[in-house]
Order: C-alpha cells, then structure tokens, then sequence
C-alpha cells in the first residue's frame, strides 16, 4: 500500500521509504509503545494512518509514528480525526523538506503538541515543541530524549537507530 496524503484537496504521494527508514520507524514505535503502554498513557500508532487534521479543506496527513494521549483517544475512529499529541518524523528521501515546512507549519496551526524529526546523518533527534517550552532542541548519540508529552520517556538519540 503506497503512502498518500490529501493536502488542500491535492493527492500527494510521497516515494516509498527505504529499509533502513522503516527499520528506525520500526524501533521507535517499539520504544514508544512499550513506554505507552507500561504506562497506560494512551495509543501509538504508524503510518499509514490518515490523520484528519481539516476535514472541511481537505487536509489529510500520514505522520510517521504518532502518540495520542488516553484522555483524547475519542478522536481516534477509523481515522485520526484531529491533532495527535506527538508526531514523529523520520527523514526521508523525497519527503524531508515538505516534513520540515509545510507539515510541522500544520501540526503547529492544528494543535499538535510535540514533533520529533529524526535524522539519518547524523543521527539526532530535533524535539520541537509547540506548547509550553515553545522551541526546539537537538540531541545527538548519547543524549536523552527531552520530551514534554512524554517526561518519562527514558532513551537516549541513538537507541533509535540500534
């Protein structure tokens, strides 16, 4: 099943990843699940997934990994119909640029709290966080994880890439 987004009423559909991206995608949303669920805070889901960000303009996005909390499981139905709390976006060929301006410009007008971009070369993760301590942060190999939606969160950047 190919990727597709709807964007403004657009089909866009980005080129498939490669192995190694659905490999890294793979090992967050085990770290994340695992971390969700020992903790009962809510549901973690992977691309392909539609998540309804604008329904009346046709705006339709396919997040990597995303994270939406147990008080706000309502907007998940057959689709995500509304804003995860946390996405999470693995660079891509093809899809980097679009992720890192139009997208994140999106998850910040629609509400999303927190986005991770993880990168190949090097490995890093940019936390940018929309709400509370509004900004971004880079970390790189041995350095932890700082999020805001989930504090307890314990890895550091490279145990995404083992």
């Amino acid at each position: 099943m190919r990727r597709r987004e709807l964007v403004w009423g657009e089909v866009r559909e980005p080129p498939s990843p490669y192995v190694a991206h659905q490999r890294v995608i793979t090992r967050i949303a085990t770290l994340l699940d695992a971390h969700v669920r020992q903790r009962d805070l809510g549901t973690v889901l992977v691309a392909p997934v539609d998540v309804i960000l604008d329904a009346a303009n046709a705006l339709v996005v396919q997040p990597d990994v995303m994270f939406i909390s147990r008080a706000r499981t309502e907007i998940i139905r057959d689709f995500v119909w509304g804003a995860p709390d946390l996405v999470i976006e693995v660079a891509s060929r093809g899809t980097t640029g679009f992720d890192r301006t139009r997208k994140l410009g999106w998850y910040r007008q629609f509400g999303v709290r927190e986005c991770w971009l993880v990168d190949f070369v090097p490995h890093g993760v940019t936390v940018v966080s929309f709400h509370g301590l509004e900004g971004s942060r880079t970390v790189r190999e041995d350095e932890r994880i700082l999020s805001e939606v989930l504090p307890e969160f314990e890895h550091a950047a490279n145990a995404l890439y083992e």
